[in-house]
Protein backbone atom coordinates (compact mmCIF):
# COMPACT_ATOMS: atom_id res chain seq x y z
CA UNK A 1 0.00 0.00 0.00
CA UNK A 2 1.39 3.27 -0.71
CA UNK A 3 1.90 6.20 1.90
CA UNK A 4 0.26 9.26 1.02
CA UNK A 5 2.36 12.36 2.12
CA UNK A 6 0.08 14.85 3.65
CA UNK A 7 0.94 17.70 1.99
CA UNK A 8 0.74 16.00 -1.39
CA UNK A 9 -2.25 16.66 -4.13
CA UNK A 10 -3.35 14.24 -6.72
CA UNK A 11 -3.04 16.50 -9.72
CA UNK A 12 -3.21 13.87 -12.72
CA UNK A 13 -2.78 11.32 -14.17
CA UNK A 14 -0.60 9.30 -17.13
CA UNK A 15 -3.08 8.49 -20.35
CA UNK A 16 0.11 6.96 -22.44
CA UNK A 17 3.91 7.13 -22.28
CA UNK A 18 6.33 8.15 -25.22
CA UNK A 19 9.62 4.97 -24.08
CA UNK A 20 11.91 5.78 -27.09
CA UNK A 21 12.16 9.60 -25.42
CA UNK A 22 11.27 8.95 -21.67
CA UNK A 23 7.96 11.06 -21.93
CA UNK A 24 4.41 11.33 -20.32
CA UNK A 25 1.10 12.43 -21.10
CA UNK A 26 -0.36 13.48 -18.59
CA UNK A 27 -4.07 14.44 -17.95
CA UNK A 28 -4.28 17.37 -14.90
CA UNK A 29 -6.76 17.69 -12.60
CA UNK A 30 -4.88 20.64 -11.06
CA UNK A 31 -2.68 23.16 -11.85
CA UNK A 32 1.04 22.82 -12.11
CA UNK A 33 4.09 24.89 -13.00
CA UNK A 34 7.81 24.41 -14.14
CA UNK A 35 10.11 24.38 -11.05
CA UNK A 36 7.27 22.79 -9.15
CA UNK A 37 7.92 19.09 -7.59
CA UNK A 38 6.05 16.12 -8.85
CA UNK A 39 5.60 12.60 -7.74
CA UNK A 40 4.47 9.32 -9.95
CA UNK A 41 2.92 6.48 -8.64
CA UNK A 42 1.63 3.09 -9.77
CA UNK A 43 2.13 -0.40 -10.03
CA UNK A 44 6.09 -0.40 -8.43
CA UNK A 45 6.97 2.52 -9.59
CA UNK A 46 7.49 5.58 -7.20
CA UNK A 47 9.19 8.47 -7.58
CA UNK A 48 9.49 12.42 -7.24
CA UNK A 49 11.06 14.86 -9.65
CA UNK A 50 11.12 18.05 -9.92
CA UNK A 51 9.22 19.55 -13.55
CA UNK A 52 12.14 21.05 -15.78
CA UNK A 53 9.83 21.07 -18.56
CA UNK A 54 6.41 20.55 -20.06
CA UNK A 55 4.90 21.14 -23.62
CA UNK A 56 0.95 21.39 -24.60
CA UNK A 57 0.22 20.55 -28.39
CA UNK A 58 4.33 20.67 -28.66
CA UNK A 59 4.85 24.10 -27.49
CA UNK A 60 6.95 25.05 -24.57
CA UNK A 61 4.49 26.34 -21.15
CA UNK A 62 5.37 27.43 -17.81
CA UNK A 63 2.50 26.40 -16.14
CA UNK A 64 -0.65 24.28 -16.88
CA UNK A 65 -4.30 24.55 -15.25
CA UNK A 66 -6.99 21.67 -14.56
CA UNK A 67 -8.24 20.34 -17.90
CA UNK A 68 -4.93 20.61 -19.62
CA UNK A 69 -3.16 17.50 -21.51
CA UNK A 70 0.57 18.68 -21.37
CA UNK A 71 4.06 16.22 -22.62
CA UNK A 72 6.64 16.00 -19.60
CA UNK A 73 10.19 14.45 -19.54
CA UNK A 74 10.23 11.88 -16.98
CA UNK A 75 13.12 10.19 -15.23
CA UNK A 76 11.62 6.76 -15.18
CA UNK A 77 9.13 4.58 -17.40
CA UNK A 78 5.68 5.28 -15.95
CA UNK A 79 2.53 3.54 -17.22
CA UNK A 80 -0.87 4.46 -18.34
CA UNK A 81 -3.41 5.15 -15.40
CA UNK A 82 -0.35 6.19 -12.75
CA UNK A 83 -1.48 8.88 -10.89
CA UNK A 84 0.55 12.19 -10.38
CA UNK A 85 0.92 14.31 -7.15
CA UNK A 86 2.22 17.65 -6.76
CA UNK A 87 4.37 17.99 -3.57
Amino acid sequence: MEEIIPQEKLIGKVTHYFGKIGVAVIELSDSLEVGETIRIVGGQTDFQQVVESMEIDRQKVKKAKAGDTIGLKVNQKVREGYRVYKL
